[in-house]
């Protein structure tokens, strides 16, 4: 894990490079820096803890070990790589030997890989990554992002200058960097209105590298002519062919496959190995699949976090047993010990000061409690089942609006049957659904006396000016019409970049790693090829992930269960433990930050976007609190700077 960043600038050098690695001290204790013609690069990082080698292992040569940095003299190459590569068997494509592959770091297959196949070098690679490879023959700079974004990486172009860092903190240090916020991102906060921020943030000057792209730049070898820029897409899931037909186990035996061999690629690297566990199918089988190729390899098991609160604190949990008993069943299965880890009102507190210095790159309140935890126990690495949602355990959104459009009235009515549901009733919600996505959720919500914050602006607290002058109003939402395009459509909207990055940033000041199995190329792609039914089957959904974690329910199938039967099967996925006691500790915390805001001399410099006397009022009102609905006034005190 390395934070990096550097600048190409033909007409003058500046001081870019030095102001951004001063921005990110805390993020390593090492640091590397490298420049030739209009080009610096660099970087912090932390060095691995030394491992003894193996008998009969050559050593290694080269630049110290987790050092970002790579370079070719021969060759007039550098390489600057915050990367985790997958799939080891890229070094069959390159041709390498023993020794060269025992040598040879990710940052050195990237570089191998650039002198190869040059710009198509990303359409080989495999796991998280975010690279710059400058090429002084060619002058040309050409920045790369994994398939689903697991590394940030921001940048800032100017007339004469490109910027970039993989943390927003560092682009903007650059002198000429403007820190003025992009009005239209913070209205669309303020309000939670769904915008693409594939590429947006809440910085005007500074944007971010999509996810699955690549970003070319020519030098001029004319400093007066500046710099030609080219963004390309090199990972299209669209284009992914359709699995041949099979059965459900063949399905679910090269699911697990897949699955198996994402997860123990993320487990390289020394020491101890951290796992979220809530409960569910994902974090659960991330554990699970984890603790057994440690156990595998001879190392101990991983640390299992979980965001649900100590239920030796005093906190009336009984009443939430089913939580805690999922979260036991796993951890009695494996023998993987738990920590429990919810924030109380101070936590929340400074959490909210420490957000508003960077809006946007924000961390969920249970996990910052998580990091500290994690850290204290010397976890470098965790894993996180965020992402099935969009893949293997992909609910089947679309499926019955399918089999509606397709005429398959049979199949549908055989679905309403399984689901115990009035066909009347079942069929509305799909055609309602058809006509607008939102539109069954807001008369369910209607109808049980609640209107929801996100369509009701009597509940946003954005500038009634402001909000005026930007229209943040909701967008009409895609009609999701069946399951292919409902998966493409949440991989193309980025769902996940936000969390994604925040956790990065954040992780990267407690010396922690996040890794996500589930959203590994290989399973977004077997997930994307494969047949609609097998995500929607009877009254489940998340199918064929169920029936594969289940060992395939006492049928033909021939694996052994991965998950416990009551943990695979369980059809919920709220988690009110773990809701009540944030909500507890945010409504302790609210009128605490009410009283610093309202004592101010001056109000933050942010105010102008928030309507802070009706925020206050908020803050101050015991109904309110008592109402729970949190939301946009937590929004707005993570925009605020105080």
């Amino acid at each position: 894990m390395a934070v990096i960043c550097g600048h190409c600038a033909p007409a003058e050098e500046g001081p870019a490079l030095a102001a951004m690695l001063d921005a990110v001290a805390g993020h390593g204790a090492e640091c590397v820096r490298w420049t030739e013609g209009p080009v610096g690069l660099g970087g912090r990082y932390d060095r691995p803890p030394v491992v003894e080698p193996r008998k009969g292992t050559p050593p290694r040569r080269g630049a110290p070990p987790g050092s970002p940095l790579r370079f070719h003299p021969g060759a007039g190459v550098a390489v600057l790589a915050d990367a985790r590569l997958d799939g080891r068997g890229l070094g069959d494509a390159l041709g390498l030997g023993p020794r060269e592959r025992a040598e040879c770091t990710d940052g050195d297959l990237i570089l191998r890989a650039w002198l190869r196949w040059g710009r198509e070098c990303p359409n080989h690679l495999l796991g998280d990554y975010a690279f710059v490879v400058w090429d002084a023959g060619e002058r040309l700079l050409f920045c790369a992002r994994d398939h689903i974004g697991a590394r940030p990486f921001y940048y800032a172009s100017m007339a004469d200058r490109f910027v970039f860092a993989s943390a927003v903190e560092a682009v903007l240090a650059v002198p000429g960097v403007s820190g003025e916020l992009d009005e239209r991102t913070v209205a669309a906060y303020l309000t939670r209105t769904p915008l693409d921020m594939a590429t947006r943030t809440f910085f005007k000057a500074v944007r971010k590298l999509p996810p699955g792209h690549a970003l070319t730049l020519e030098a001029d070898r004319r400093p007066a002519a500046g710099l030609r820029a080219r963004l390309e897409r090199h990972w299209r899931p669209e284009r992914t062919p359709r699995a041949p037909p099979a059965s459900d186990d063949d399905y679910a035996g090269e699911l697990l496959r897949l699955y198996r061999e994402a997860v123990k690629d993320r487990l390289r690297g020394p020491g101890p190995v951290g796992v979220h566990l809530s409960g569910g199918i994902d974090s659960s089988s991330v554990a699970v699949l984890a603790a057994r190729e440690l156990r595998r390899q001879g190392r101990p098991p991983p640390l299992a976090f979980s965001w649900l609160p100590d239920p030796g604190n005093g906190r009336p949990c009984a009443a939430h047993a089913p939580e805690y008993a999922l979260v036991d069943a796993v951890c009695a299965q494996e023998g993987l010990r738990v920590f429990h880890q919810a924030p109380d009102a101070d936590d929340v507190i400074a959490i909210l000061r420490q957000d508003g210095a960077y809006p946007g790159v924000h961390v969920h309140l249970n996990e910052r409690v998580v990091q500290h935890s994690a850290a204290e126990q010397g976890v470098r690495v965790l894993l996180s089942g965020w992402g099935g949602d969009e893949g293997v355990s992909f609910n089947g959104g679309g499926y019955f609006a399918s089999l509606l459009l397709r005429g398959r009235w049979m199949a549908l009515l055989a679905a309403c049957r399984a689901r115990g549901e009035r066909p009347h009733r079942f069929l509305a919600r799909i055609v309602l659904a058809l006509a607008h996505p939102h539109l069954p959720f807001r008369l369910r919500a209607l109808r049980n006396g609640r209107w929801s914050f996100r369509w009701n602006r009597r509940w946003w607290l954005i500038d009634p000016a402001f909000a005026r002058r930007t229209r943040p109003w909701p967008q009409r939402a895609r009609r999701r019409t069946s399951v292919r395009r409902a998966q493409l459509e949440l991989l193309e909207q980025a769902v996940h970049s936000d969390r994604i990055e925040g956790w990065a940033a954040s992780g990267a000041r407690h010396g922690i790693e996040y890794r996500y199995p589930l959203l590994d190329r290989r399973l977004l792609e077997f997930a994307l090829s494969l047949p609609p039914e097998q995500f929607s089957r009877g009254r489940w959904g998340r199918w064929l992930m169920r029936y594969a974690l289940s060992g395939g329910a006492g049928r033909s199938f021939a694996e052994s269960p991965v998950l416990p039967a009551d943990v695979c099967w369980n059809a919920g996925k709220e988690d009110p433990a773990r809701s009540d006691a944030m909500r507890d500790a945010v409504a302790e915390a609210l009128p605490v930050i009410g009283r610093e805001l309202a004592a101010r001399p001056a109000p933050p410099s942010r105010a102008r976007y928030v309507d802070v006397p009706r925020l206050l009022e908020r803050l101050d009102s015991a109904r309110f609190r008592q109402r729970r609905r949190f939301a946009p006034a937590l929004n707005a005190l993570q925009l605020l700077d105080f």
